[in-house]
């Protein structure tokens, strides 16, 4: 399993409750670009018509041909495939108050086809970023100083 792209900002700003490995459609320009790491899932977030889920204002660059003229088609709507039985629980969740969709990253699986994490979250208030930022920079001091004295 290779990490194509990933969505840290995802885990900083959100709490993960719930996370999906699901298929997504895409053309051949746009596999060859993800697998060179030439996308962005930062902004984009997760949407469901119907039956039917999208990956929404994803941006992945045009291939080095250029055959795509249009800047559009970097940020189109990509279809996400999901079992029946996961969007009915995602668009139950995704109802409740507080809580959205989002991709937490794009990666290849043994058998070298794109797949996508999506993750049912929360978000975080400014208290709970800052503390994690507080813990994190405490653990790193503490490491510092075992490397430091041998323990």
């Amino acid at each position: 399993m290779k990490t194509l792209i990933d969505n840290k900002k995802a885990y900083f700003n959100f709490e993960v409750q719930d996370k999906y490995e699901a298929g997504l459609i895409l053309e051949g320009w746009e596999v060859k670009s993800l697998k060179t790491g030439r996308g962005s899932i930062n902004s984009s977030y997760i949407k469901i018509k119907g039956s039917e889920v999208y990956l929404v204002n994803a941006t992945i660059a045009t291939w080095k041909s250029g055959f795509i003229k249009s800047p559009e088609e970097e940020r189109k709507d990509r279809k996400i495939l999901l079992n029946r039985e996961e969007i009915k629980k995602i668009n139950i969740k995704v109802k409740q108050v507080g809580i959205t969709a989002v991709p937490l990253e794009l990666y290849t699986n043994d058998k070298g086809i794109i797949k996508i994490t999506v993750g049912v979250v929360r978000g975080k208030k400014k208290f709970d970023k800052r503390q994690k930022l507080k813990d994190e920079d405490m653990k790193r001091r503490i490491d510092q100083d075992r490397k430091k004295y041998n323990f």
